[in-house]
């Protein structure tokens, strides 16, 4: 009878330890998925900053051309050519 009490407690703190294990390893991968989310996002981020850097790269490099002198006094300040027509839309 001791015996059988004995293998049975010991049966049951098995058990309690293989519950916990599988309970710690299913939280972990929990995080490491968060953790694989964040690293995503984050890249995400990285990715449209370094494209948006880029662009004013080539903003700053392009800012002194004629052209965009010119864009940029019609689109912006509304100057045009001299005798140059200019129609708008209603």
């Amino acid at each position: 009878m001791k015996v059988n009490v004995n293998r049975l407690i010991k049966k049951l703190i098995m058990l309690a330890c293989i519950i916990y294990f599988v309970i710690t390893i299913y939280n972990q991968q929990k995080v490491l998925n968060e953790y694989k989310h964040s690293i995503a996002v984050v890249e995400k981020q990285i990715e449209e900053k370094t494209e948006y850097k880029d662009s004013l790269i080539d903003l700053k490099e392009n800012s002194n051309s004629l052209e965009y002198i010119e864009k940029i006094a019609r689109e912006k300040l509304q100057m045009y050519k001299p005798n140059e027509k200019v129609y708008k839309d209603k």
